[in-house]
């Protein structure tokens, strides 16, 4: 599957880049935002992206070879990137970019079981390749007890019948392991009332999120990728996080805010939405919020 960057212009243009820049694409994908920078800007910007799946990091940066970009890959999680980037001789850039959402390859076929509509392992973890010591949704929900497992669906997923859907779980894992992704969406739907089961979205969409979100420690890494950007960031260099849920939005807002108070200005009053164009175009963007932060010169 094709995974299309959202808020790609916007973006771009809010991050202010210049001729002989460094720039971190914190969360590389398919290296999207990153092909955009090289398209504008050539070999006069520098690239560090960052993924911790080896094989989205081989894509990207075969694309990205091929458009000849001064590119450098890591495979690792963003919340390492002041080590990881020590390590390579870098100790500041001028710019940093986070698309926090699940790229269409691994929200599609992808063998790990982020989607209900695929009967895949239940995996859910960003990590690859995976280890003996890898966290997995499988181990989640056949090893958490029901209140942890409620909570967690509770907090990560904002889903209402939390409880209904943790009791249900505990009470089929006694009789048979929960390994497949379309196991779990079905157990799911049998936990709720017909009415939400028959509602606009899929009933296991929140309940998948949470998983997914509570495996990869997404609102942690998040906070952990953030503070090491702005920490790395020259004066005068922008930070841009685009986010595709509340909970990540309010800890970005909320971040925001915080770091403004030492040396920065928010540059996005409001996180910036995507046009309705390009919501008919990728209707999967239409989540999306873009915030933009510039760090004060001294």
């Amino acid at each position: 599957m094709h995974h299309v960057p959202v808020l790609l212009k916007e973006t771009i243009d809010g991050l202010q880049l210049v001729a002989g820049a460094t720039v971190v694409d914190a969360t590389l994908g398919a290296g999207g935002h990153s092909s955009e920078i090289v398209r504008r800007f050539g070999k006069t910007v520098r690239v560090v992206g960052f993924d911790l799946d080896s094989g989205a990091l081989a894509i990207a940066s075969a694309a990205l070879k091929e458009l000849g970009a001064d590119f450098l890959p890591v495979h690792a999680n963003f919340r390492t990137m002041l080590a990881s980037c020590e390590a390579q001789g870098i100790t500041e850039v001028d710019a940093v970019l986070f698309d926090l959402g699940i790229s269409s390859m691994e929200i599609g076929e992808s063998g790990r079981g982020f989607s209900f509509k695929y009967d895949e392992p239940l995996l859910m973890t960003l990590t690859n390749p995976i280890t003996e010591d890898t966290l997995t949704a499988r181990e989640v929900v056949n090893s958490m007890s029901e209140k942890e497992l409620a909570d967690i669906i509770y907090q990560y997923g904002e889903e209402r019948y939390s409880r209904q859907i943790a009791k249900v779980i505990s009470v089929v894992r006694r009789r048979e392991k929960i390994t497949s992704s379309l196991q779990l969406a079905e157990i799911v739907a049998d936990s709720v009332p017909a009415s939400y089961r028959n509602g606009r979205i899929n009933p296991a969409t929140k309940t998948f999120q949470a998983l997914r979100m509570y495996v990869n420690d997404e609102l942690g890494a998040a906070e952990e990728g953030i503070r090491a950007a702005w920490q790395m960031l020259k004066p005068g260099g922008r930070l841009a996080v685009i986010t595709f849920h509340s909970l990540e939005d309010r800890l970005v807002k909320n971040l925001f805010k915080e770091i403004t108070k030492e040396q920065g200005t928010i540059i996005t009053k409001k996180p910036i939405p995507p046009t309705r164009t390009e919501i008919i175009a990728n209707p999967r963007s239409r989540s999306a919020k873009l915030r933009i932060i510039q760090k004060n010169e001294k």
